[in-house]
């Protein structure tokens, strides 16, 4: 079992990026349109998305690639055929920053600066069994 698991994180890498002055929702909606795609289209994506979380997330890709071209020297050409997909791709809640902003009739508005962690995983395809 132990080697099991090592020969699958051998396979997988992973990228995370925490604290981004993003609110979780919006780079979900961003997230959810590259969960299960495969990496080069995933990328062409995000790179004509008019969105501003598509940037931080294409630099996150772009690093995850990094990393699982650093894993799988002898098995590059996997990425040129499309077999390496976006498994994984978590947003989370970050810390939020309470701010004060004045108000009609001398009350006190409170802004909420929310941020937000971004995991991805990418691993091979896996061959349809027959």
């Amino acid at each position: 079992m132990a080697e099991r698991l090592k020969a699958q994180k051998k396979v997988t890498a992973i990228a995370k990026l925490n604290d981004v002055p993003t609110s979780p929702r919006k780079m979900r909606l961003v997230a959810d349109q590259i969960r299960g795609v495969e990496v080069n289209k995933a990328l062409d994506i995000l790179h004509f998305s008019k969105r501003e979380a598509s940037i931080r997330l294409e630099k996150l890709l772009r690093s995850a690639i990094a990393n699982w071209e650093a894993k799988n020297q002898d098995n590059v050409k996997a990425l040129d055929n499309g077999e390496v997909i976006v498994k994984t791709i978590m947003v989370d809640e970050g810390a939020t920053l309470k701010r004060i902003r004045p108000c009609p009739q001398g009350r006190a508005g409170r802004i909420r600066k929310r941020s937000n962690h971004v995991t991805i995983i990418l691993d091979t395809k896996k061959p349809v069994e027959e």
